[in-house]
Parts: structure tokens; C-alpha cells; sequence
């Protein structure tokens, strides 16, 4: 055992343990608003949670032995959910603190204490005491901080938690996750990051293959920060390129090097909160393999129909993860 240990939702556990993970996945997840359709829309937890058990299960049948949960606290984040899971099934899982970005967030909280002041000293409060203590009064602790910022900016009430999270890590070395928007601002998130003194070998870079120019990964990347290409079989919504097009920028950055610094995961939301969006025929075609397994059965094969190697996949799900958790050195590339 290395003796780093990352924080699960069933207590704490040696990075060496974590196995094959999928990096960013979404058990159950709603837009800020939910809360206010649960007439139509409510939670039932004996039926989410035989659901969720279910799709743990699957992603145990592939292999996997652990799961980041990084919903952001405003998003319907539930520890307590997410413990029962675990323990009903033997996933481990990783959940976060943080709030998600400005367009699709729960703003106005903090945005009226940002006008008093106050805000970004309570969002690094709010970071640290659930770190130490535990969320919700749960005892449960998160392992990540999760950030997000703006499709093509990273705005001012976005800038606090991520001078927060910065300085929190600094104090504990929890690994910082990031959501950015349409492929846009993951140079810009990791430059901010350090110059804020945040850990580059404990950050990621989330959704990363919304972008399919490999410069723009090699900037982040070669800052020594690790990127999610992370929203497989998500694709022709919300700004996202199609799989297809996410496989040629993962395949060009493997034969430049990168594989040290790459994790692959789909952002699934598996459950939502609220009523479920109803898709058009066409839409719902579109994603139809926006699926927790998605990776496993379809795309890790082609990779290998193309010439990767078993030890490349092993890198992509599992010596990356405990790389990321456990803060190792990886030389920069280029």
C-alpha cells in the first residue's frame, strides 16, 4: 500500500485500492430549479436508489472499482445517496464540495454575498469545513473540489471558488476537477490555477474533448495538469463534438506521449432530478450511447482495433487515477 489515501463516501482508502475508475459520472444530478418541480417531478429514493444500484453494478461487471461523483453541491449532490450505493454494492465512490458555473448554477446565493463582501472567505470556509468535517453533517468528506467556468470566459463569481479551491489545496492536496464549457477555457482554468499556487499533479481538467484541437490539450497537459476526456457518447449537445472526432484527438495525443496524463470517463447523468428532459427523436439518437458502460463495450475496442495497447487502457482508467489522488511527479511533455 502507498499510505496516500483518498476520501470515499464510505470513509477513507489507500489510492493503491481504487482499480479501474471512471473519472467524472453522475449518479443523480438536477439543474438548480429542480427543487421546485417536485410536484410533477419527485424524489423517490427507494426508487432512484434500486436504480443506481443497478447502474453501479453494471459499471462493476466492466471492471470498475471506483467512481468520481463530482455533482456540485447545488446540483443535488447527496452524500447519504451515494453511501448507500456503496455499500450496497462495493463501488467505491468519490464525491465533491463545490458549485457549478455561472450560466447553469445556483448564482444568486453567493452573487448577494460577493456584493457584501464576504463571499469568497465563506466559499473557502464552506471548502475547508467539509474537507475536515464532513458534509451536510454526514461525516461523509469529499475527495475532490469540483470548479467550472464559462463557455469562453472564466466571470468574476467563478474566479472566487477557484481562488478558494487553490488555497484549500494548498492546505489539504485535495484534487481539484474541472468542468469547462464547450471546449473552451482549460488553458486559462489551469494558468488561473497556478498562479493561485493550486498543485498541478493533483488537478484535472474536465470535458476537455469538447475540444478537438490537440494544441489546445497539449497547453494544459504540458503544465503537467491531467485532462478528462471524459463526456463519451455525449455528443451534438451542449456544444460537444461527436465521438468520433474525441477518439482522433485521444488517439493523435497517445502516439505524441500524453498517455500519462489522460483519464476518460462520459459525464453520464444516470438519474435526474426533477422531471426528465424530454428529447426529440433526433436528439435522443444522438446520444444513445450515453451510457455508464459505453466506453467498455465499444469504444476501448476500437482503440485496441487501432493499435493501442493493453498497457495504454491501463493508464487511461486506473494508473492515472492513482497517479492523480496520490500526487505523483509527472515530467512535463514538450
Amino acid at each position: 500500500m502507498s499510505g496516500k489515501l483518498v476520501q470515499t463516501v464510505t470513509g477513507p482508502i489507500d489510492v493503491e485500492t481504487m482499480g479501474k475508475t471512471l473519472i467524472h459520472e453522475h449518479f443523480i444530478f438536477g439543474y438548480p430549479g429542480f427543487q421546485g418541480d417536485q410536484t410533477l417531478g419527485p424524489f423517490n429514493e427507494d426508487e432512484y436508489l434500486e436504480a443506481a444500484i443497478d447502474i453501479a453494478n453494471q459499471m462493476r461487471a466492466e471492471g470498475v472499482q471506483t467512481v468520481v461523483d463530482p455533482t456540485p453541491n447545488e446540483c443535488g449532490r447527496d452524500p447519504r445517496f451515494l453511501r448507500k450505493v456503496s455499500e450496497a454494492t462495493g463501488l467505491q465512490i468519490i464525491c465533491a464540495t463545490g458549485y457549478y458555473y455561472e450560466g447553469e448554477g445556483a448564482t444568486p446565493y453567493f452573487k448577494f454575498r460577493q456584493s457584501l463582501g464576504t463571499a469568497e472567505d465563506e466559499i473557502e470556509e464552506m471548502f475547508r469545513h467539509e474537507i475536515a468535517e464532513g458534509i451536510e453533517g454526514s461525516g461523509i468528506k469529499p475527495g475532490v473540489i469540483k470548479l467550472a467556468s464559462s463557455c469562453d470566459e472564466i466571470t468574476p463569481y467563478e474566479q472566487m471558488f477557484f481562488r478558494a479551491a487553490a488555497k484549500v489545496q494548498q492546505e489539504t492536496g485535495i484534487v481539484l476537477l474541472t468542468h469547462t464549457q464547450e471546449g473552451t477555457m482549460g488553458p486559462e482554468q489551469a494558468e488561473l490555477l497556478l498562479q493561485e499556487g493550486a498543485d498541478p499533479n493533483r488537478v484535472i481538467i474536465g470535458h476537455m474533448c469538447g475540444n478537438t484541437d490537440p494544441r489546445v490539450h497539449r497547453q494544459v497537459m504540458d503544465k503537467g495538469m491531467k485532462i478528462g476526456l471524459d463526456r463519451f457518447g455525449l455528443q451534438g449537445l451542449v456544444g460537444t463534438p461527436y465521438d468520433q472526432e474525441r477518439i482522433d484527438v485521444l488517439l493523435t495525443l497517445l502516439d505524441e506521449g500524453y498517455e500519462d496524463l489522460m483519464l476518460l470517463s462520459h459525464d453520464k447523468v444516470n438519474l435526474w432530478l426533477g422531471r426528465p428532459p424530454v428529447m426529440s427523436d433526433e436528439l435522443a439518437s444522438l446520444i444513445e450511447n450515453w451510457r455508464p458502460t459505453y466506453l467498455f463495450d465499444t469504444v476501448v475496442p476500437e482503440l485496441m482495433n487501432r493499435g493501442i495497447k493493453e498497457e495504454q487502457i491501463q493508464k487511461l482508467f486506473t494508473d492515472n487515477a492513482r497517479a492523480l489522488f496520490g500526487g505523483d511527479k509527472k515530467a512535463k511533455i514538450g
